[in-house]
């Protein structure tokens, strides 16, 4: 992650624009969290005492009882403002700490890389044993059409990408650990993945490599497409930088975040661009909902925005700070099956957790994503 830089001016009109005030409100308030309510003091701190959570790059909820928190080890805890107007920039950027640089000083305490809580925020499982697969968290994900519910892991520090039972035994590794390349067994920073029906599934890829990855269901290499772009403005079909997420709708068209570029391309399963859709500042993360969807999370003016299939804006909230239900670098956002929404903000390190207002207007909500299959078993093991 780059670290992004907002001048006053930006600052201000995030705050006075980055409320979705169509939600009902009591006398007062600036409606910040949109239709949600942030759950409080959520997840509890796995780190313990005089640490924190370090960086938080993925979160994915098969269940509100087991929701995956990818994060990049635990911080010592340092004072820092929080929770007030007038620090909106905490003192350490979280996402500066992981063990991809060469600098000692940034390398946290290397443990609790892969969680699983539960509704309360309370760890049930983590995945000691894997520790040492790991450089630079960046997403977890659970194919939609896979009944047996594996769990993908997406690390770009280590150029590879994990995929594990969903009690944590490791059953296929793509990439070579720390050797970056740019073939059919090789990434350089790899970002992100969507699964068709079929078990296809396409990886973005990614912040030095600027092309999406085509695999068949048992991983073998078939094709790549994309050049690299210059940012930021960049208008080329099919030239990108920062390649950062990817998600298909259910007419099997992909839709890939060319972050750097500030823009979403569209392109079939075989790499023709069949649409782009410009202003959208740096898409850190996207989501298609079952109802059709894209739910991109902002990551210059910290929103959550809703397009519908012809790139309309229909929706948008949100706001930038460190404070309890502000945003600073959603790297990763989902939904459970009681409209919960979970993010996973990078920069100030943290997960959290939102639940709808009560009596809240549904299309106001992020919508759930796609889930063609049911898991197999949703209980915390």
């Amino acid at each position: 992650m780059k670290k992004i830089g907002l001048t006053v001016a930006a600052v201000s009109a995030v705050i006075v624009a980055g409320a979705y005030a169509q939600s009902q409100q009591q006398k007062g308030g600036s409606d910040l969290t949109g239709p949600y309510e942030v759950v409080a003091n959520w997840p509890q701190n796995w780190c313990g005492p005089g640490h924190v959570i370090g960086s938080t790059s993925g979160i994915w909820a098969e269940s509100p009882d087991r929701v995956f928190i990818f994060s990049r080890g635990c911080l010592p805890e340092v004072d820092q403002p929080q929770g007030t107007a007038d620090s909106f920039i905490p003192v350490r950027n979280a996402s500066s700490y992981d063990l991809s640089g060469k600098d000692p000083k940034f390398h946290p305490r290397w443990d609790h890389i892969v969680n699983i809580v539960d509704r309360n925020g309370r760890l049930v499982q983590s995945w000691e044993q894997h520790n040492k697969l790991f450089v630079r968290p960046h997403r977890v994900l659970v194919n939609p059409y896979d009944a047996e519910r594996h769990v993908w892991l997406v690390d770009d520090g280590a150029q590879s990408i994990y995929k594990f039972t969903r009690d944590g035994k490791l059953v296929m590794t793509l990439g070579e650990f720390r050797v970056p390349g740019n073939d059919g067994t090789h990434f350089d920073r790899p970002t992100d993945i969507a699964w068709l029906p079929d078990g296809t599934f396409f990886i973005s890829d990614g912040y030095n490599n600027t092309r999406v990855a085509k695999f068949d269901a048992n991983g073998k290499f078939l094709l790549a497409w994309g050049m690299k772009g210059t940012p930021p403005n960049e208008t080329r079909p099919g030239y990108m930088n920062t390649v950062h997420a990817i998600v298909i709708d259910k007419q099997r068209r992909l839709y890939v975040s060319d972050r750097a570029n500030s823009r979403v391309q569209i392109f079939d399963e075989n790499g023709k661009v069949l649409d782009i859709w410009p202003n959208m500042p740096r898409p850190y993360s996207l989501l298609m909902t079952d109802d059709g969807y894209l739910w991109s999370a902002d990551g210059w003016t910290q929103k959550f925005t809703k397009h519908d299939r012809n790139g309309r804006l229909l929706s948008s909230w949100g706001t930038f700070g460190n404070f309890p239900g502000a945003n600073w670098g959603v790297h990763q956002f989902h939904v459970d099956t009681e409209n919960n929404l979970y993010t996973a903000d990078v920069h100030v390190g943290r997960a959290q957790k939102y639940r709808p207002r009560p009596g809240v207007d549904r299309d106001l909500l992020i919508g759930p994503p796609h889930r063609a299959v049911r898991a197999v078993n949703t209980s915390s093991n």
